[in-house]
């Protein structure tokens, strides 16, 4: 029973903090503004150990790899631990591997989260502090969608195309890659 609560506990603040770190460089990717709530969240959350990290790796070609790398490295700390929590051997290949796995995993339901939203949003005319940063954040990956599919009846059917878009590939990362990747090692 301790060690479920142990693992329990790990996964959340893990998950918690590594959720910040991607939305953080995902924000800087692709350009969404941090003069909004959530963005002033991730930074007042992360900043405290990005900054250091910062000053050792640099970025590359406008990306903000220390992020990146912390996520990883933060996600592969996690699953150590929740290996020895519990009693399993680690391998590094594998955990490596795993982790890389989940930020493309997280990443995916961060989007299919924002999509979403936005879209549950767009029904109220309502102006929200959010508007902008889920605008900067959905629309490079709805814009291809909204070439090829027009509105129907007034309604934009893309949200949805693109939710079950990234459904299936959330399913593909669950069950064929992230298991792949376990086998590592």
């Amino acid at each position: 029973m301790l060690g479920q609560i142990a693992v329990f506990l790990v996964d959340t603040v893990v998950t918690f903090f590594v959720v910040l770190l991607l939305l953080r460089f995902h924000f800087q990717w692709l350009r969404v503004p941090f003069q909004n709530p959530a963005g002033q969240f991730v930074l007042a959350m992360t900043s405290w150990f990005v900054m250091p990290v910062r000053r050792v790796i640099p970025g590359m070609r406008g990306y903000d790899l220390p992020t990146l790398l912390l996520a990883w490295a933060l996600e592969a700390l996690g699953l150590y631990a929740r290996f020895v929590i519990v009693g399993g051997e680690p391998r590094a290949a594998a955990i490596a591997a795993v982790s890389a796995v989940e930020l493309l995993r997280y990443s995916v339901y961060i989007l299919m989260a924002a999509v979403i939203v936005q879209a549950v949003m767009s029904w109220f005319r309502g102006y929200s502090p959010f508007t902008p940063a889920l605008q900067a954040m959905t629309a490079p990956f709805l814009r291809p969608f909204r070439r090829w599919i027009p509105p129907v009846g007034g309604f934009d059917l893309t949200p949805l195309v693109l939710v079950v878009l990234l459904q299936v590939i959330a399913i593909v990362l669950e069950r064929g890659l992230l298991p792949a990747a376990a086998q590592l090692g």
